[in-house]
């Protein structure tokens, strides 16, 4: 199992030279890859071409671009860009955002995600394998057929031969059109106990695809809040902010892909209060309403010997690259935790 650091939104109480500083540690500890994140503030693509010109082998990963907000061939335009740059180090992370973004901030209607999605990536494999695109999808047509557009193709190519794909997807009819189109998931507040739900929708998937592909081929890459400190409690308190926006605020009441995942893990009772307590405004009763069994599946918090077991479930679980978001705000705090997440993982 790799490992992978996610900065996160950039510019959020580090400088960027100190954000450059803690990539360039992950780098020389040896994490495989770093990753990025955009909502409505900074964004992923120029952050990874940043980095780029300051690293020399971190894999550079999109965690994620919003596809509202990118157009498929603007994406394929930035993805070759950026693996020109870096010498092949990119990788691609795709997601549909959510409806208050999508709709509040792109002015793109949040609908026929799964067929947005899947045309979405069929015309990124055609431009980027630099064939002139010509595609007629559910919801994506090029060119367009009444006017002077004609086919083209993307003008440089990518370092690498296919740049890797991949889905931030949760849901069941999501996880299968990953397994059948992507090369790898990009899974949030992932349980390794519950891996099987998440290999059965790939499965599905896979055989959709055919051509050979095996489940083997999408790799699973969560990405998790973490922290090492003999204070447990502490610890956990540290990931409570987090889990309690994503599972009680991310989204309506009704539309809470976060909120129905822990359900699904049995925290239906928790999933309830938090999102109750978030959405009347109530941030600390939501935090308080987490149970430290919920935080403990979905986080990496605790003393060392717990991290250390919970890196070992996530290896049994056959998570191809673990991304840890260290939960600590200063550049110190972030190269420590950076530290003892590689020795505990060595």
């Amino acid at each position: 199992m790799k490992l992978g650091v996610h900065v996160g939104h950039w510019n959020l109480g580090l400088t960027a030279p100190e954000q450059l500083e803690i990539v360039q540690e992950a780098e020389r500890l040896g994490y495989h890859s770093v990753w990025t994140a955009e909502a409505y503030g900074s964004d992923a693509a120029t952050v990874l071409a940043w980095l780029a010109g300051s690293t020399s082998r971190i894999r550079l990963g999109a965690g994620i671009f919003q596809i509202p907000g990118r157009s498929a061939a603007m994406t394929a335009m930035t993805a070759a860009t950026i693996d020109q740059i870096s010498g092949g180090r990119m990788i691609l992370g795709l997601g549909v955002s959510g409806p208050q973004v999508s709709e509040g901030w792109h002015g793109v209607r949040f609908a026929r995600q799964l067929a947005r999605t899947r045309d979405y990536v069929a015309v990124l494999r055609m431009a980027l394998a630099r064939e002139r695109v010509v595609y007629h999808g559910e919801t994506l047509e090029l060119p367009l057929p009444d006017g002077p557009g004609k086919p083209l193709k993307l003008s440089i190519p990518a370092v690498q031969e296919r740049i890797p794909i991949l889905i931030a997807a949760l849901g069941p009819k999501n996880l299968q059109l990953a397994g059948e189109i992507a090369d790898g998931i990009l899974p949030t507040l992932f349980s390794p106990e519950h891996v099987a739900l998440v290999r059965r929708e790939l499965e599905v998937g896979v055989a959709r695809a055919g051509d050979g592909k095996r489940l083997e081929d999408v790799e699973i890459v969560p990405t998790v809040q973490t922290y090492v400190g003999e204070d447990w409690e502490a610890a956990r308190d540290l990931t409570r902010p987090f889990l309690a926006l994503y599972i009680g605020g991310m989204g309506s009441k009704e539309q809470n892909f976060y909120n129905r995942l822990v359900r699904e893990y049995g925290f239906e009772q928790a999933a309830e209060e938090v999102q109750d307590h978030f959405l009347a405004g109530r941030r600390e009763e939501a935090m308080a309403a987490l149970p430290n069994e919920l935080i403990d599946t979905v986080s990496l918090c605790g003393p060392p010997e717990q991290i250390r077991e919970r890196l070992a479930a996530y290896r049994d679980a056959g998570v191809g690259t673990l991304t840890i978001s260290p939960v600590a705000w200063t550049r110190e705090d972030r190269i420590d935790q950076l530290r003892r997440i590689a020795e505990l993982a060595a």
